[in-house]
This record gives C-alpha cells, sequence and structure tokens, in this order.
C-alpha cells in the first residue's frame, strides 16, 4: 500500500528558516524598542526564544510565553517605533507556529517581522521613505534562497490599503522574482 498524501506545505526545516530569518529581521529593529523603553526585556526574551527554535530546539510553552510578553510590552509602549519593534519580536517568536496551510493568510506570517522591523526602523526617521525603502532592500537581500522558496509556495498576497499591507505586498513581491 502506498501513500498518496502530498507532502506538507511546510516542514519543520522550513518553519526553522523562517523563524531565523524572523529573528534576523526583529534583531536589527530590537534597539529602537530598547532605546524608548529601557530594562525592558520582553521583545529581547521573545527574539532568544525564537532563535532557540531555528536552532534545532522544540517548540515549548516558553516561546509562546515570551511572544505573550513581547505582546504586553508592545501594548504599554506610546511610541510607534518602539511598538513596531516590540510586534516584529512577537512575530519572530510567533514564526514556528506558522500554519503548513496553503492561505494568503499564512504569508503574513512569514512576512510580518520583516515588515514590522522596516517600520520600527522608517518611523519618525529624518528621511522617513528613504530610510523605508534602505531598510526594504535590507530584508530583501537578507532573504535566503529558502525563504524565498517558501514564500513561493504561498499564496501571493493581493494589494490592499494601509501602510503595513501595501510594506507585506511589496515584501511578497520582491521575494518571488
Amino acid at each position: 500500500m502506498t501513500n498518496d498524501a502530498p507532502p506538507p506545505l511546510l516542514t519543520e526545516d522550513d518553519l526553522r528558516h523562517i523563524t531565523g530569518w524572523a529573528v534576523l529581521t526583529a534583531e536589527r529593529a530590537l534597539p529602537v524598542f530598547e532605546a524608548a523603553v529601557p530594562g525592558d526585556d520582553r521583545p529581547r526574551e521573545a527574539i532568544a526564544a525564537a532563535r532557540a527554535f531555528a536552532e534545532g530546539g522544540p517548540r515549548t510553552a516558553h516561546l509562546r510565553k515570551t511572544a505573550w510578553g513581547a505582546q504586553a510590552a508592545a501594548r504599554a509602549v506610546d511610541d510607534p517605533a518602539a511598538k513596531a519593534a516590540a510586534r516584529a519580536a512577537i512575530a519572530a517568536a510567533g514564526a514556528p507556529y506558522t500554519h503548513p496551510i496553503e492561505t494568503p493568510h499564512q504569508i503574513n506570517h512569514i512576512l510580518g517581522p520583516a515588515a514590522y522591523a522596516v517600520q520600527a526602523l522608517s518611523f519618525g526617521a529624518d528621511d522617513e521613505a528613504g530610510t523605508m525603502e534602505t531598510e526594504l532592500r535590507w530584508v530583501i537581500a537578507s532573504a535566503s534562497e529558502e525563504i524565498r522558496r517558501i514564500v513561493a509556495k504561498m499564496p501571493g498576497r493581493k494589494p490592499s490599503k494601509g501602510a503595513f499591507h501595501a510594506l507585506l505586498y511589496r515584501l511578497d513581491t520582491a521575494l518571488r522574482l
């Protein structure tokens, strides 16, 4: 008897690649949060827990707990750049839980940490649009071939309203080239 079931859309190795890229991008934005809220380690802890998974560790309750901690940190800060940096950390800690189902929504979980990092590093910059373009180029260049392969097998985003959704769309289309 043969097993005719298709392979899973996302493997555990795929989730580790997704999480590794999420950590890389979220770490870039972390100083924005830490400058606004010195001494609040919750986003840093979420990124560290995500890194442990990316490097071969298990998905644990600690990973979820640190994501919730970063969520609380994001809610507690008023600065939009710091809030976006904390959200990048939340999304990094949530990346190991990306569902292996073929829906357009799942691409948001893959691209979210990078998009939040771009926002965090752009908000309030002297040349906000120029900084956003620079950071967008950086996150695209930092995406490995594995990330590009994973993005390519997911349904693409449709253009939608709002600055954050426009950023997700730009990332999605750029990583499919």
